[in-house]
């Protein structure tokens, strides 16, 4: 049987890793993954990420950045691929205060990359991370993919915004498949340093305090990464049919959670209870996310669903062992 040519920008991420090794499991994709391992978290976990994948026959990697036109549209050439899965972007929210630039190269240029390759080579459906972000301050919850997001807190979201607007413009001039996806607080093993559950789990078990904004009251709708993964892998064959081959999905887990429970999770997965220290509400963060994913659930019959405290006992017996703690 032949199988599906996928690209996956960003394979040595947090949710290209999980996508990629989650593919080379069917046996129906022959999976290509680029990725800059840019310094903005561990280089070191990310080469982790890669030698856990590099052993599949069906897997490629090339040292990549999506900025680069010339590599990428040599490497389109290349492969024909059948799929492509933009997960490659700079990530995070406070870091977009300090270095905007850095996130117009990755996030806007080296996107407008992706979308010029697709629309050369024919690609079938490209699938593309956008972010929960662009809600911003959005106080009608759920959050629903028809509510407007004109009002981003921070570059980041602007720039996942732009992302969306992007794509849809595309779609409409090339008759290109794009589906965009609004992740929610996604979480789990080989999640990454700069987040939550990694400063907490890290904090706790080396008897350090941890750092609680707006006193915990915070909600997140905290998405466990196999959800996540399930969800794309159900959308890449299902690519938008309607006359403007475009869609935008919520994907989160539909059950906003404190984030003084999030810690409390955590503290019971360690078997510690934190030393706690109080800040205000930090410049970017909102007070709630909150996912409707009804859409996607009519799309593809599924939505996530995973407890929080199986999905954190998870992520802290896989940090234990990582660690060698």
């Amino acid at each position: 049987m032949k199988k599906n040519k996928i690209l996956i920008t960003g394979a040595t991420g947090f949710i290209g890793h999980a996508l990629s090794k989650h593919l080379l499991n069917t046996d129906n994709y022959e999976v290509v993954g680029i990725d800059n391992m840019n310094a903005y978290y561990s280089v070191e976990l990310k080469k982790s990420r890669l030698a856990a994948l590099e052993g599949n026959p069906d897997f490629t990697f090339y040292k990549m950045d999506i900025a680069d036109h010339q590599s990428l549209d040599e490497l389109f050439e290349k492969y024909q691929f059948d799929y492509v899965v933009n997960l490659a972007a700079q990530a995070g929210v406070r870091y977009s205060i300090e270095n905007p630039k850095a996130y117009t190269e990755s996030n806007l240029v080296g996107f407008s990359n992706i979308l010029e390759a697709c629309r050369h080579h024919k690609i079938k459906h490209l699938v593309f991370a956008s972010s929960s972000s662009v809600y911003g301050r959005n106080e009608k919850v759920p959050f629903s993919e028809e509510d407007r997001v004109d009002l981003p807190v921070s570059y980041y979201a602007a720039t996942k915004k732009a992302n969306e607007v992007m794509a849809a413009s595309y779609s409409h001039l090339y008759n290109l498949p794009i589906s965009g996806l609004r992740f929610f607080t996604v979480y789990g093993p080989w999640g990454r340093p700069d987040m939550a559950p990694w400063l907490f789990t890290d904090a706790i078990l080396h008897n350090r305090p941890i750092k609680v904004f707006n006193n915990g009251d915070m909600l997140r709708d905290f998405t466990y990464i196999d959800d996540i993964v399930e969800g794309i892998v159900r959308l890449i064959d299902t690519p938008p049919a309607n006359d403007l081959p475009y869609e935008i999905y919520n994907i989160g887990n539909n059950r906003p959670e404190k984030l003084a429970d999030f810690i409390s999770a955590i503290e019971k997965a360690c078997g510690v209870v934190a030393d706690k220290v109080n800040y205000p509400m930090q410049d970017g963060d909102v007070p709630v996310t909150y996912a409707d994913t009804s859409k996607l659930n009519q799309a593809v019959g599924f939505s996530p669903d995973t407890k929080l405290q199986s999905g954190i006992d998870r992520f802290v017996a896989w940090f234990r062992e990582y660690h060698k703690l």
